[in-house]
């Protein structure tokens, strides 16, 4: 029969594939980002992933195993569809909206299997796995944050095509669609009443 620590194992085999292979992709999301600060936050989630792989590592040691990974699907399949978005976006102004939420999936993805396990190994009676766990859960969730900021400070209005340009002498580029005007509604409906758009 199979017990908690079966399941913490597997998900644990299932978590150290996925942080291994945001070590091959993270670096490939970097050059694809057009943003200078976006790239930064790669490059810094980089070196907290491979961090997060030796813990994993550690976390296994602590129930007596050595580390083995286990295809992570999830994680493959939001890399997949990351891959397929910066094809799609390349050279578009909503690049870099794109690569974030492909980044804030996976991050999602990862804080909810690291919740999960820090809870599993404190049932299982062991704080010091515990403990490194909710160390990485801590660090998942401020690169997620990472992530919103850039994304409400930029990314997501340069996808909206009215970020700001740099100044060039030339007056700003206004976006194809601009909001309409609010009109005044009517009192009344008759021949004389007209809607001004």
């Amino acid at each position: 029969m199979k017990t908690l620590k079966d399941l913490f194992l597997d998900e644990l085999a299932d978590i150290y594939d996925a942080e291994r292979r945001l070590v091959k992709a993270l670096p490939k999301m970097a050059k694809t980002a057009t943003c200078n600060e976006l790239k930064k936050v790669f490059q810094t989630h980089l070196a907290s992933t491979a961090g997060h792989v030796k813990s994993v590592e550690q976390v296994f040691k602590c129930f007596g195993g050595t580390a083995r990974g286990k295809t992570c699907e999830a994680t493959k399949g939001l890399l997949e569809e990351g891959d397929e978005l910066a094809v799609n976006f390349q050279g578009s102004p909503a690049i870099n909206a794109a690569l974030i939420s492909v980044a804030q999936k996976v991050e999602h993805y990862e804080m909810a299997s690291y919740g999960c396990l820090r809870e599993w190994a404190a049932a299982l009676g062991n704080p010091k796995a515990a403990e490194l766990l909710q160390g990485i859960l801590d660090e998942e969730s401020a690169s997620n944050e990472a992530f919103t900021k850039l994304a409400r400070a930029k990314s997501n209005q340069e996808a909206l095509g009215v970020a700001e340009k740099p100044r060039t002498g030339k007056r700003p580029v206004r976006p194809v669609m601009s909001p309409r005007r609010l009109v005044r509604a009517p009192t009344h409906v008759g021949p004389s009443a007209r809607i001004l758009l």
